[in-house]
């Protein structure tokens, strides 16, 4: 697989890593001894980054879209992130609320349809389905 899709299934920045790993094709075992056993330059990137946008994103809270009207459109590290969690903006305080209320939403449709299926589950057992 190419570099790129290794460094987004292992959550890191790919112009972080080292050139060796920017510069060829990973191997599907190669991935998986790296999530299994990672080297050193792994466990650093993931626990001081940069980060790219997904575990940014994650790590606040909100969502990509969010960091993106946020301004923020650059890899962060971890240094950076805990301070906008330590005095978030405006903006974030506003995307956390949207990202909330999403969550939300997606919590009620979800019982809304877990509601209609066993209202026909119900009626299918009944023979008036």
């Amino acid at each position: 697989m190419k570099a790129s899709t290794a460094a987004a299934k292992l959550d890191v920045y790919l112009p972080a890593t080292p050139e060796d790993f920017q510069n060829r094709m990973i191997t599907r075992e190669e991935l998986t001894e790296l999530q299994r056993n990672p080297p050193q330059w792994l466990v650093d990137l993931r626990r001081e980054g940069p980060h790219p946008r997904s575990v940014i994103a994650g790590r606040l809270r909100i969502s990509i879209s969010g960091l993106a009207r946020g301004g923020i459109t650059e890899a962060l590290t971890t240094e950076q992130i805990e301070a906008l969690q330590a005095d978030p903006p405006n903006w974030l305080v506003r995307e956390r609320e949207i990202a909330a209320q999403v969550r939300l939403e997606e919590r009620l449709q979800e019982s809304r349809e877990a509601d209609r299926k066993a209202e026909a589950d119900r009626k299918a057992a009944s023979g008036k389905g």
